[in-house]
């Protein structure tokens, strides 16, 4: 049974197409992996289905009675509202539903006898559907799944506001979970999940006997849970059966085919455009040249998508630091109460530290008291000599209404036009993109264009807080390569031993120190 239908979806922003004429169906129990090249319209697609963007033609259907549940990486959750309440919001139709109930027994008491069957009946489907959706144990699940994501820790009464993009993310994943929709749409759910959490979430996913549609590019995790491709690509969405390892084949394969396709195609024309231009003009061989030159006309080319531009990323890097890069020395970081037990780190010049641990132990607090963004509770942090640092923040909240193009001139001044397009270009963006506002780009992209600002500063010492979020699978494992290469000293905070592991000479795991394991 089909539960979406999309037909004949066309979409643009100004002269950028994203999607020319797609067609796409999910039927009961798919589960689908939604993958793609960052800026490919993955996240828009999204949002086209779930109807919070029109799109300029095609269709979009849903069944009827469908409950669709969404979870968007850009949600904002309002000031004020606790965990708890955000939590409770899953539950809204249902308490909608009490209500109504409740009318319905305040009009009993005038109903004439037919009215009263009527109420009662009414009534009586109105009960199954609050009992059977757990609605007399709200408080209970919303307890169980605050537990399951480790939200509990935190403090259901804590202000939404309050919460590390984490977290935030984990609260968002529990509503919808607490929602028990009949269709999951889960855009980058891992992104600032902890490996124990990615783990459970994987569990959950691989037991849903409902359909989902997911976006990610942690090629592990999409593995282990879908069984459905649909690669977005040039404006075509094409459908693969099997997991992403399964897809690459195919997909290889077919463009393999495709160029060879493609290159006797090319040959046919040029003989067919050689006979035609040798004989037309000879009145022995005219006809047969006219018949060339209809079979021309009439043919289909074959034409090859555009070659995007491959990430490369070479870190400048900067005159030789002293030996010693961090020092703390009895260090309690925090804000209005400590993270952490105090704390005695030295980090030295070529190490590569990996900092694991859950979400909301503290580890983007001590990247920014070992740089001196904020002051530590106690102790003190000592820092070397020559130190050329180069940060990757986790999020940047700040609206760039800047051009890509303008958002590097204005770090790199001394640049032309041609070097700044060239140095965007490397990181793998195209010139739709390099000629777009940063704030309409994906959040792959706007993270390549902030990888270009960093990788043309000459540094020793790289501070990068979680710069796999967002970034495809190419751009990865570029940066992956790169950070390998890179000579100078790294801190990184990461979830994905996929990508740290083959980086890293020392491994710190915040829980060790932190006072509070979430």
């Amino acid at each position: 049974m089909s539960i979406l239908s999309v037909k004949k979806l066309s979409h643009g922003f100004g002269d950028r197409e994203i999607f020319h004429d797609v067609s796409f169906r999910l039927l009961k129990g798919e589960h689908i992996g939604l993958v793609g090249a960052n800026g490919e319209g993955k996240s828009t697609f999204m949002n086209i289905i779930t109807r919070q963007l029109v799109p300029d033609e095609g269709t979009i259907e849903w069944a009827k009675n469908v409950r669709v549940g969404f979870l968007d990486q850009h949600t904002v959750l309002e000031k004020g509202l606790t965990m708890r309440d955000v939590l409770k919001g899953a539950f809204q139709y249902l308490f909608d539903m009490e209500a109504e109930m409740n009318l319905m027994y305040e009009r009993m008491g005038d109903a004439t006898p037919d009215e009263m069957e009527t109420l009662l009946e009414e009534v009586g489907v109105m009960q199954d559907v609050l009992t059977n959706n757990d609605f007399y144990v709200i408080d209970a699940k919303i307890e169980e799944t605050a537990r399951g994501l480790g939200l509990d820790e935190i403090g259901l009464e804590r202000d939404v506001q309050d919460l590390s993009g984490g977290q935030r993310t984990k609260v968002l994943l529990a509503k919808l979970l607490l929602e028990k929709p009949d269709i999951l749409l889960l855009d980058e759910p891992t992104n600032y999940l902890d490996e124990q959490h990615i783990e459970w979430l994987k569990r959950y996913l691989q037991e849903y006997d409902n359909a989902f549609i997911l976006i990610s590019h942690d090629i592990p995790f999409l593995n282990s849970v879908i069984n459905l491709v649909y690669h977005m690509e040039a404006g075509e969405l094409n459908r693969y059966v099997g997991d992403y390892d399964h897809f690459l084949h195919v997909y290889d394969v077919k463009k393999q085919q495709l160029e060879s396709a493609y290159k006797k195609q090319q040959k046919e024309i040029a003989d067919l455009k050689d006979f035609v231009a040798r004989n037309k003009a000879r009145v022995a061989t005219r006809n047969m040249a006219m018949s060339r030159q209809k079979k021309l006309d009439k043919m289909e080319k074959i034409e090859l998508s555009q070659e995007k531009p491959s990430p490369e990323f070479h870190f400048k890097l900067a005159r030789t630091p002293g030996k010693l890069i961090f020092e703390a020395t009895n260090l309690v970081i925090g804000y209005d109460e400590p993270l952490s037990e105090p704390l005695n780190l030295r980090m030295e010049r070529g190490q590569k530290v990996a900092l694991t641990g859950a979400n909301g132990i503290g580890k983007t607090t001590l990247l920014k008291s070992l740089l001196g963004e904020i002051s530590p509770l106690e102790g003190r942090v000592e820092r070397g000599e020559h130190l050329h640092l180069g940060y990757f923040e986790q999020e940047i909240k700040e609206q760039n209404n800047l051009s890509c193009i303008d958002d590097v001139w204005e770090a790199f001044p001394h640049f032309t036009q041609y070097e700044v397009r060239s140095a965007l270009a490397k990181c793998g963006l195209m010139t739709k993109h390099i000629e777009s506002k940063v704030s309409v780009l994906s959040g792959g992209e706007k993270a390549k264009v902030r990888l270009c600002k960093l990788i043309n500063s000459e540094t020793n010492v790289l501070v990068l807080d979680e710069p796999t979020n967002h970034l495809d699978v190419e751009a990865k494992e570029e940066l992956k390569r790169a950070l390998q290469a890179y000579k100078g000293s790294i801190l990184l905070i990461s979830h994905e031993p996929d990508f740290y592991e083959a980086i890293a000479t020392d491994v710190w795991n915040g829980e060790n120190w932190t006072t509070k394991v979430y």
